[in-house]
């Protein structure tokens, strides 16, 4: 018997303890210190969720679905062994689209077979509360999986970083988005296949097209973006199988990464409905790097470095995405060390999109074991580079460009930026002169007087840094 139509008291007990769980994890992950808690409760969760699920629906073939959750352990499990964190972004993307993937696949399984679904009299029609959140479901879905493998192929670097930009984007987007609503309102009087297929096949496309033209400092809320609809894909389709917990999970997950993207907004400076309607953030500008880059500048060594950061009574250390791609973090805390060790004050400036997703930064330092009281936010820490040192800039660039703060014809301009420039000395680790941000746009933080460039990769200049300290 279907579990809309007997529901021992019990299972929504269970379903309650498990939405408790979820609602801790999400508490625990708010702090570095309680995010191994939180974890653990979202675990736990989860799995009072599915064996609930397993035990109160009547299964064709247990089994088969064993061995379902088997397979997809096991590469799960293989896949968090193996992962490199610098690869974490393009990981959280790929599984954002499965989400997405599956929410499509559950719907497609429903409209094929409604009546062991429960959504549907004897003779195969559809409820139309159902095919409400059937439709919404796969079109939300649809949406999830094709912007998630584009964000994949961008931070992978299988696609340009820069944004794509289409013309007449803006009557496109909003033309499609209007015709999936409509065909949605008609497959609530017509259940036909055709109607089906067009939803799905132009959710598909919209998502691709509102995730092109997006540039690369803006990723970070692409990602979280994303795992906001994935949630509310998976909420619809708990609607589709009366399964409560499906609905609690999706609407948390869902409503989390809404806010988290509309606070990351905040911090950048952007219009929350421009994320939705895509493109935001991606308008040709100036700063091309590769012209500006025969202006005077300072190259300094890694003995130079050692010898400034030791003489100073604060370092700001501000860590980016070079950081993570050299795998840098635990030679930065080993440098640290040593600088706390001749009484320097040592601190980090963690931009809110410093990376390719939210916390990226965060996460890496916390790998380091880099205490959790040195690690602060732009809000709290920008007004102190005034007062510092040295400011140590390792692989961020976007993050620390004023351009954003003055030059209205540039892709960043607006976002809130780390104002490294108002230390005494600014140390910026670079492979060359040559590149520029995922952005692509060139910071003239290079071409200050108080600017030493540091130019190699960033986990050897750091560990020769080290060796220069030690002697």
């Amino acid at each position: 018997m279907h579990e809309a139509l007997a529901v021992p008291a019990w299972v929504g007990f269970a379903y309650l303890i498990a939405g408790v769980c979820f609602v801790l994890a999400l508490r625990g992950l708010s702090s570095p210190e309680s995010s191994r808690r939180g974890n653990r409760y979202g675990m736990i969760g989860m799995l009072i969720a599915v064996v609930t699920t397993l035990i109160t629906h009547e299964i064709a073939s247990l089994p088969e679905i064993l061995i379902a959750i088997l397979i997809g352990g096991s590469v799960g499990f293989v896949i968090a062994r193996r992962i490199a964190m610098t690869a974490m972004p393009q990981l959280v993307a790929a599984f954002h689209s499965l989400v997405g993937l599956a929410a499509v696949l559950v719907a497609g399984a429903a409209y094929l077979n409604p009546i062991p679904f429960g959504i549907a009299d004897l003779d195969g029609v559809i409820h139309l509360q159902s095919r409400i959140e059937m439709g919404l479901g796969v079109a939300i879905g649809a949406i999830t999986f094709s912007g998630s493998v584009i964000a994949f192929l961008k931070l992978n670097g299988n696609m340009s970083g820069k944004p794509i930009m289409l013309p007449g984007r803006h009557v496109i987007n909003l033309g499609t988005l209007a015709l999936i609503l409509g065909l949605i309102a008609y497959f609530l009087t017509d259940q036909s296949t055709w109607v089906f297929g067009a939803v799905t096949a132009l959710s598909f496309l919209i998502g691709f097209l509102l995730i092109i033209p997006i540039g690369g400092a803006d990723m970070p809320v692409v990602v979280s973006m994303l795992n906001s609809y994935s949630g509310w894909a998976a909420a619809a389709m708990g609607f589709t199988l009366h399964n409560t917990a499906m609905i609690i999970t999706g609407a948390l997950v869902g409503s989390s990464g809404a806010i988290l993207s509309y606070i990351m907004c905040r911090a950048m400076n952007r219009s929350f409905i421009s994320v939705i309607a895509g493109g935001f953030g991606a308008e040709a500008g100036g700063g091309g790097g590769a012209a500006q880059t025969d202006r005077p500048w300072k190259r300094g060594s890694a003995e130079d470095a050692a010898f400034m950061m030791k003489q100073a009574e604060q370092v700001i250390i501000v860590p980016g995405y070079g950081m993570a791609v050299a795998q840098a973090q635990h030679a930065l805390r080993e440098m640290a060390d040593l600088l706390k060790k001749e009484g320097v004050t040592v601190k980090y400036a963690i931009h809110p999109v410093a990376g390719r997703m939210p916390g990226h930064m965060n996460v890496l330092l916390a790998e380091a074991n880099v205490p959790y009281d040195e690690v602060f936010e732009l809000e709290d820490i920008n007004g102190e580079f005034a007062q510092t040192d040295v400011a140590f800039v390792i692989g961020a660039n976007d993050v620390t460009n004023p351009a954003a703060k003055t030059d209205k014809t540039s892709p960043i301009y607006g976002m809130p930026v780390l104002d490294v420039e108002k230390a005494k000395t600014v140390l910026f680790v670079k492979r060359s002169m040559g590149g520029v941000g995922y952005a692509g746009v060139d910071n003239d933080v290079f071409y200050m007087d108080n600017t030493m460039m540091l130019l190699a990769d960033a986990k050897k200049m750091v560990e020769d840094i080290v060796k220069a300290m030690a002697h």
